[in-house]
């Protein structure tokens, strides 16, 4: 059968910055970085995003040039339009994700506030690469494949076809992960994490305004029955009083 040409060019063109964004994700549901401190752990969250982020820019310049360099338009098909749309959200959510979690000056409500849409946009990202890579394996397939053609299922078609159901079970073990309550990272005792000038540290605040408040709680009731047994001490003093 000998190698196939389209094979070589296209998954690594495809997967670029694939295996940094899927560790990126999960780096806080492996139980072996549990022992971590959180902070640690932002930063390798934030190093293996930026890295993936780089490969991203490497592989859309390298296909730009490669279209011009054989005069092929550029931007038209819907695999093109999501992958480009895929890598500006996903350096707005490295962005914002730099200086809203990893700088110390966002508030704690604020961060608590974009968490969910942060957890959120991250995984429609994830779910998006998935997407553009099967439709770019697949446009190179039907463009490439010629003699024999991809509806005659030649090898080439039926290893490319199998690479695309793994990258479908692959997308959706990570989201699976990513979504289970019980791979989530348990929080830390006396967690010293960076925080906001002026502010807590993050998952404390919460936890401190639950405790002023129950402390408020007792207080009050320690000091209604305070006055109420001494009430109840007036009222038999006078009942004394009156049998006498």
């Amino acid at each position: 059968m000998g190698t196939c040409p389209f094979c070589v060019k296209v998954v690594p063109k495809e997967s670029s910055g694939h295996s940094e964004l899927v560790e990126a994700i999960i780096v806080y549901r492996l139980p072996w970085t549990w022992k971590c401190s959180k902070l640690l752990m932002k930063f390798i969250h934030a190093g293996l995003n930026t890295i993936a982020m780089i490969l991203a820019i490497v592989s859309m310049v390298a296909v730009f040039e490669y279209h011009n360099a054989r005069n092929i338009p550029n931007m038209y098909s819907l695999h093109s339009w999501i992958g480009l749309t895929a890598v500006i959200f996903y350096s707005l959510q490295l962005f914002l994700g730099f200086a809203v979690f990893l700088l110390p000056f966002a508030p704690v409500p604020l961060r608590a506030a974009l968490m969910p849409i942060h957890v959120y946009s991250g995984l429609t990202i994830f779910a998006t690469v998935i997407a553009t890579a099967l439709m770019g394996i697949t446009e190179k397939l039907i463009f490439s494949l010629k003699n024999p053609a991809y509806s005659a299922s030649p090898p080439e078609a039926t290893f490319v076809n199998c690479l695309g159901l793994l990258l479908v079970i692959f997308g959706a073990l990570i989201l699976w992960m990513a979504s289970r309550s019980h791979w989530k990272r348990p929080p830390e005792e006396n967690a010293k994490v960076l925080q906001p000038i002026g502010g807590t540290p993050e998952g404390t605040e919460a936890e401190s305004t639950m405790t002023d408040g129950s402390n408020a709680d007792k207080s009050d009731l320690r000091i209604n029955s305070e006055a109420a047994r001494k009430q109840n001490l007036k009222l038999d003093e006078a009942g004394q009083r009156s049998t006498m």
